[in-house]
C-alpha cells in the first residue's frame, strides 16, 4: 500500500530538510518518494505499478506519493520539474532521482541495484 506524504509527514518520514543540510533518511526500511500530480497521464499509468511493487515487496520497501500540486513548497526543495519523478532512498546511503514512467522491470532493477532490496 502506498502512503500520501505531506511536508509535515515527509520532514517526519522522510527527511527533515529543513534541520539538516546533509541528506539523513528517516526511514526504516528503503524508500521510493513518487511525485506526481492527478492531471498527469504518465503518472496514472504508473501508480497501479507502484501499488504491485508495494505489495510484491511488502515490509522490505516504504512507497509514498507526493501530490506535486498540493505541496509545491516539498516538490521546489527537491527541484521537481517534470513528472513523474521518484526519489529513490537507500539505506545509509545518498537518495538518486529518476524521471518518468520506468516500465515495472526497469523499477524492478532500480530497487535491486540502488536500494538493495530483493523480493
Amino acid at each position: 500500500m502506498t502512503e500520501n506524504l505531506t511536508k509535515a509527514t515527509f520532514l517526519e518520514k522522510v527527511f527533515n530538510y529543513e534541520e539538516n543540510k546533509e541528506w539523513k533518511f528517516e526511514g526504516k526500511v528503503p524508500a521510493i518518494i513518487d511525485f506526481y500530480a492527478d492531471w498527469c497521464g504518465p503518472c496514472k499509468m504508473l501508480a497501479p505499478i507502484l501499488e504491485q511493487l508495494s505489495e510484491e515487496y511488502g515490509d522490505k520497501i516504504t512507497i509514498y506519493k507526493v501530490d506535486t500540486e498540493a505541496e509545491q513548497e516539498l516538490s521546489a526543495a527537491f527541484g521537481i520539474r517534470s513528472i513523474p519523478s521518484m526519489l529513490f532512498c537507500p539505506m545509509g546511503e545518498d537518495p538518486q532521482m529518476a524521471n518518468g514512467a520506468l516500465p515495472k522491470n526497469e523499477l524492478e532493477r532500480i530497487i535491486g541495484e540502488v536500494l538493495n532490496v530483493t523480493k
